[in-house]
């Protein structure tokens, strides 16, 4: 019997780490007043304890053999035993905390087979091993099942803790409405002015470094909102109890099908996607004290997580966090007082409280003023973002309008982006968070797109997928060549891919057919519109580089709304400047002066820079002292890509009878001169009745149509629709635009790409802050999702929460 209890005490303590010792009691729960520095006697004693007596008035009581444990006298908080020690003398205390204890007799209570606790004990031991992973020790039981909950008053000048009895099981709704002395069923009075009792002196202990240490057991949470999200894992390795009620599979259902915060077991590759039962790196560095044993934190941590994106839509406080903080034990006390820093952590790195939430109290201590040049979609998030932790910012914009790159017209009687318009990849990204925030609906786009051939035949669907085999074959030997290459062995994409063309078709004595040949044709046209650019500029080495990083997945959608109605929601409340292009920047004081084209001056703690690349390329603004040599090689070793768009209404959807509802068509260019030019035509309502569609122009084709009048690119356009609509009439456009973001004074671009020779690195090296005071962001700043709308967004979240650190 003996070496049971000595293994399961040797076994439990392992790896504890040694606190400094401690002389503050321990005082008894369930009522009892706070113990005083002399010992308690018990005088009820049965007749056949005579023996045990003699021995106590020698020993008068025995210490927690726990090392460092600060309890000088235990007390049991079990009393399952009728022989329980209470505050009395026991051969053996068993350590849960520095504040929680059980004796000999309530271990022999329940762990031995002949005691009445045996049942019990075994009843949760089969549902703990069936359901988790951990030993089902008794200590785990009696932290799971035994040990009392505590509660704090929720009296604004109270705020006492509180331990309640066994009998009582803490629920959410019991902790929000929670009043010291609350009477209800088994629940004990404190006396007429209930708030005025001291509290439990353990509660005060449970604040200091060292408690933590000190706990046999971690954390495990019952009814955590992070349940519906983790039912795949074993729910001791994600921070909650094997022991709790089985989750309800609909709960899950009824969220957004685009928030999936956590992977699944053997899943990966999936964006701002975090692992359930593991911290991420940043969070190691933030919290290097759960390094050892992260459970308590990935409790938390999930918990918040679930929770905001439940629901979206308010601001996640720790204090409405805290209400789900099920957990028996002293041990709820320290949870609750870490929910704090984690929802600070994660609101400031962007994961919670964020989107086009607006707040009416800072979610961060105070900090200091910054300057914002840019109302594009990073400008805005980080602006958005400060002005909710508490910052002081003014957004200087040179346009007369927000949005910068995105850009919506409204004018051929349906929403039409004449900068970004589609979300590649709607699971986890902001934009479909933002989306949800406000009520607006995304139209996802079909994987149908018949390909079109000048004259009106459609391609057969075998061809096309052939030619796309051929095509992404290609592709993989040049991802292959680049493995051993470095940046001086660089070559231009079109080098490339079509030396490794020329080599297939000469070792396979395979020939493309004259259709075969136009379909390829259209796949590389996919993929200038993809680059932004002619694939003679394009780095064959780093073409794709943000394809070895986790990338959006799920639907691609269509915002028929726009992006614009998320961008000025996010500019809500912003001080936001118009026609205000920025000059000069000068940093080489204790602050940073941000001068005007006019002549007007502003001052600020630090600055961002959000401007396109091209402004940065051709020195717009001038930087005093010059910015590092390091990150304007870095500036140019990117290139400024360049698609434009064309938008036709027309007085009735010709297309319908051949299109059946699909949301795009592929126009096969009639010669490799030809491609890029209206390769793709997008449906803009499909289910609607608004004729309208945009198409776009990329690659050579952009340069063709730079110096042409609007009418005479309407004109190409309409050659093109009508050799696809051969069989049929095509009316005139009653309506049409064309964009020019080659020649649009503030961007005289579209998006990034890395040039030959150059690297993914660039983006990190231009996301670089200088000193300390002036910062970077936009989406040639997002190595991992550059081009996009939401990498610009997500950029402008990363420097809000770097500028709010340093």
């Amino acid at each position: 019997m003996l070496l049971l209890v000595v293994l399961d005490y040797s076994g439990s303590a392992s790896g504890a780490r040694r606190a400094k010792k401690r002389s503050s009691g321990e005082s008894p729960g369930d009522g009892q007043t706070l113990r005083s520095s002399g010992r308690q006697i018990n005088s009820k004693r049965k007749a056949t304890d005579t023996e045990e007596e003699d021995d106590q008035s020698e020993k008068k009581y025995r210490k927690c053999e726990k090392a460092g444990c600060s309890a000088t006298y235990p007390v049991c908080f079990a009393s399952a035993s009728e022989r329980c020690a209470k505050n009395g003398y026991t051969s053996r205390w068993y350590h849960l905390s520095c504040g929680e204890h059980f004796c000999n007799e309530c271990f022999d209570h329940n762990y031995r087979s002949h005691k009445d606790g045996y049942e019990t004990f075994a009843a949760w031991k089969k549902v703990w091993t069936s359901n988790g992973k951990s030993e089902p020790s008794l200590k785990a039981f009696m932290a799971d099942q035994q040990l009392p909950y505590w509660v704090q008053c929720t009296k604004p000048d109270c705020r006492k803790w509180r331990q309640l009895t066994k009998e009582i099981q803490l629920t959410a709704s019991l902790a929000a409405t929670y009043r010291c002395g609350m009477k209800f069923s088994n629940i004990k009075s404190e006396g007429p002015d209930q708030c005025s009792q001291p509290e439990d002196l353990r509660v005060a202990e449970v604040t200091d470094s060292w408690w933590h240490s000190m706990l046999i057991l971690p954390p495990l949470f019952k009814e955590s909102p992070a349940s519906p999200f983790l039912a795949a894992y074993y729910p001791d390795c994600v921070g909650m109890s094997p022991s709790g009620s089985p989750f309800c599979e609909h709960v899950v259902y009824c969220l957004c099908p685009y928030f999936q915060p956590f992977y699944q077991p053997n899943e990966c590759g999936k964006a701002l996607c975090v692992r359930p039962d593991m911290m991420e790196l940043d969070e190691l560095y933030e919290f290097p004290e759960f390094s050892r044993d992260p459970t308590m934190y990935l409790a938390l941590r999930n918990l918040i997580l679930a929770s905001w994106h439940k629901n979206c839509k308010e601001v996640l406080t720790s204090q409405k966090c805290a209400l789900h903080i099920i957990v028996r034990g002293l041990v709820r006390v320290r949870c609750v007082q870490e929910m704090d820093r984690v929802l600070h952590f994660m609101t400031r790195k962007g994961l919670i409280n964020t989107g086009v939430l607006a707040v009416k109290r800072p979610l961060l201590p105070e900090r200091p003023n910054v300057i914002i040049i840019g109302a594009g979609a990073s400008g805005l998030a980080a602006a958005r973002q400060l002005q909710n932790f508490g910052t002081q910012v003014m957004v200087l914009e040179a346009r007369e309008r927000i949005g910068g790159r995105v850009w919506d017209d409204a004018s051929l009687g349906v929403t039409v982006g004449r900068g970004a318009q589609i979300v590649n990849g709607c699971v986890n990204n902001p934009i479909a968070l933002m989306c949800e925030q406000m009520g607006v609906k995304m139209h996802k786009l079909g994987e149908r797109c018949d390909l079109f051939q000048e004259g009106g035949q459609v391609t057969d669907p075998a061809i096309d997928k052939r030619m796309d085999f051929h095509f992404n074959a290609i592709l993989d030997v040049v991802s292959e060549w680049r493995k051993d290459k470095s940046q001086n062995q660089d070559i231009p994409l079109r080098e490339k891919v079509q030396e490794v063309k020329k080599n297939f078709l000469q070792e396979s004595g395979i020939q493309f057919s004259e259709l075969e040949e136009k379909v390829l044709q259209f796949h590389l046209s996919n993929l200038e519109y993809a680059c932004g650019s002619t694939l003679d500029q394009v780095s064959a080495r780093s073409w794709d580089h943000n394809e070895f990083f986790a990338q959006f997945s799920g639907d691609h959608t269509l915002l028929t709304k726009g992006y614009s109605v998320l961008l000025h929601k996010l500019g809500e409340g912003l001080d936001i400047r118009t026609k205000c292009p920025v000059q000069a920047i000068d940093y080489s004081g204790d602050v940073v002066k941000v001068t005007s084209s006019n002549g007007s001056q502003w001052t600020a703690q630090k600055v961002l820079v959000t401007v396109p690349l091209t402004l940065l390329q051709k020195n717009l603004i001038q930087f005093n002292p010059p910015l590092p040599e390091r990150k304007l090689k870095a500036i140019h070793s990117l290139g400024a890509g360049i698609i434009e768009k064309i938008a036709l209404q027309f007085p009735y959807r010709f297309w319908d009878n051949k299109i059946q509802g699909a949301d795009y068509f592929g126009h096969i260019p009639p010669s490799p001169d030809k491609r890029g030019m209206f390769s793709v035509f997008y449906d803009m309502e499909p289910q609607g009745k608004q004729a309208v569609l945009m198409s776009v122009i990329t690659g050579d084709a952009v340069s063709a149509v730079r110096d042409m009048e609007d009418k005479e690119v309407v004109d190409e356009c309409m050659k093109v629709l009508r050799e696809l609509f051969k069989e049929q009439e095509v009316p005139e456009p009653v309506n049409f635009f064309v964009t020019h973001w080659s020649k649009d004074m503030w961007s005289q671009m579209s998006y990034s790409f890395v040039k030959t020779g150059g690297s993914g690195e660039a983006y990190d090296i231009l996301a670089e802050d200088v000193q300390g005071k002036v910062f970077f962001a936009g989406e040639a700043t997002n190595r991992h999702f550059p081009q996009t709308v939401t990498g610009a967004y997500l950029s402008g979240v990363r420097e809000a929460s770097k500028m709010s650190v340093m």
